[in-house]
């Protein structure tokens, strides 16, 4: 039987997901994005060319490649266009070969006037929303008044939606947020002459995906943001609004549980956030600023610098619990290169107590104190490093740490942007299953 794979990061996010999927692809027939929206980018570097995807799957810049947007997706219709744009521009053809859920909920005008005047008043409170329309698009998901991509095909159906749905949402933007109203016969107009674009592309997902491993398809589930984002499980309520686990691609593609085979976590061989919220390793000192400055830490979407920090192996031993993570990639790790001393955090003192995996919610974890253990730095570069024996022994050491913090082997080592520029210790496709 064909194996799938499920690829999720492990931090809060920005780990390099895109790069190891756009990697993976070359052992696998389709790549399913399902969950989140364009509120983060996925950054892929080909032939020294950089390309950002938001919505469009990873797998898109191989032409043999089927991709699909899942139903757990929710979906701006700009956004996706302007994707679809730009990818036209550099020559790939995107709609032939992409899939969208009819039961994807869209992103709509109102959406994003909500989240943005709703950050702005919460002020110094905020939580560092994108501003996308991302959180109020599953609000209305799970109120089950979404407007979703199957009803682009009805444009009076379309239209008693939305109308249906402003009449709450402007109440909340004139009465308490004190924003202005949305106009609907501009939102109605201008989605429905979008919809012409996007009607093609829409489908049964769920069944397709059933087809198509069926007959043996190997498949790419493609998480977003990371797992301590999880609205469920991460630092709430500093959190994304979507499930971002290995458990959300069964329910976000519509595919059986039992149908995903591995799960790759992704880190960075230091971590990052951004926006709001603790994070128990972040440095506020030169080295925070030279892992940014080195590792180019600036949001792909937003441009917003990423709060820097050590390695935090008790974050990571929680994300394996929650993913049931089968194999690790380590990104980044050339950032590293140079610094005389490197820690990495195995637990965190509370008081008297000292525990190895971090807690739940954004109160208990803004009052872990890290407890660190010192590796001595290396010289020389790791930059494009292809193979293991070649990197430098504090290196090794440092990698080999961190699999036994995780209690899980280390699949695959990125060194570089490139597809080239990657250590492969085992090929989740073929790799032992534990």
């Amino acid at each position: 039987m064909s194996r799938n794979v499920v690829v999720v990061g492990t931090q809060w996010g920005d780990e390099g997901k895109g790069k190891i999927v756009d990697w993976l692809t070359e052992q696998a027939d389709g790549v399913v994005r399902f969950q989140g929206g364009h509120n983060a980018g996925h950054t892929l570097v080909i032939d020294g060319r950089k390309t950002i995807l938001r919505l469009i799957p990873s797998g898109i810049l191989r032409p043999t490649i089927a991709c699909y947007i899942g139903a757990g997706v929710v979906l701006s219709p700009q956004a996706l266009l302007a994707e679809i744009d730009e990818l036209a521009a550099a020559g790939v053809d995107v709609v032939p070969r992409l899939a969208i859920s009819g039961s994807c909920p869209l992103i709509l005008d109102y959406h994003v006037a909500v989240d943005r005047a709703r950050e702005i008043r919460r002020g110094n409170a905020k939580i560092g929303t994108t501003g996308r329309g991302i959180g109020p698009a599953y609000e209305d998901k799970v109120a089950r008044r979404a407007v979703r991509a199957q009803d682009l095909f009805d444009a009076s159906r379309f239209d008693e939606l939305v109308r249906e749905a402003l009449d709450l949402h402007n109440f909340v933007l004139t009465h308490y947020l004190h924003a202005s109203a949305v106009d609907a016969t501009q939102v109605i107009e201008s989605t429905l002459r979008l919809a012409e674009r996007i009607k093609p592309m829409v489908t049964d997902v769920s069944h397709r995906l059933y087809v198509a491993m069926g007959r043996g398809d190997r498949l790419l589930f493609e998480g977003a943001q990371g797992t301590l984002l999880d609205v469920d499980h991460g630092t709430y309520p500093y959190v994304t609004s979507s499930n971002t686990l290995a458990g959300a691609a069964a329910t976000g593609a519509g595919v059986a549980p039992q149908r995903l085979h591995y799960v790759l976590g992704i880190t960075k061989a230091y971590a990052t956030r951004v926006g709001s919220g603790p994070f128990p390793t972040e440095l506020l000192d030169a080295t925070g600023e030279r892992l940014r400055d080195k590792g180019g830490e600036y949001g792909s979407v937003t441009g917003r610098p990423r709060r820097c920090g050590w390695f935090d192996g008790a974050a990571l031993r929680r994300s394996v619990q929650l993913n049931g993570t089968t194999g690790l990639c380590i990104t980044k790790l050339d950032v590293l290169d140079g610094l005389p001393v490197i820690r990495l955090c195995t637990g965190y003192r509370h008081g008297n107590r000292v525990s190895d995996i971090l807690p739940f919610g954004a109160d208990e974890v803004a009052r872990c104190e890290p407890v660190y253990e010192e590796f001595p730095g290396w010289s020389e570069s790791t930059f494009g490093t292809r193979d293991w024996d070649r990197l430098p022994p504090g290196a090794r050491q440092f990698l080999q740490r961190m699999a036994e913090v995780a209690g899980v082997p280390i699949d695959l080592v990125s060194t570089g942007p490139e597809r080239e520029q990657t250590i492969v210790l085992r090929q989740p496709f073929t790799a032992p299953l534990q």
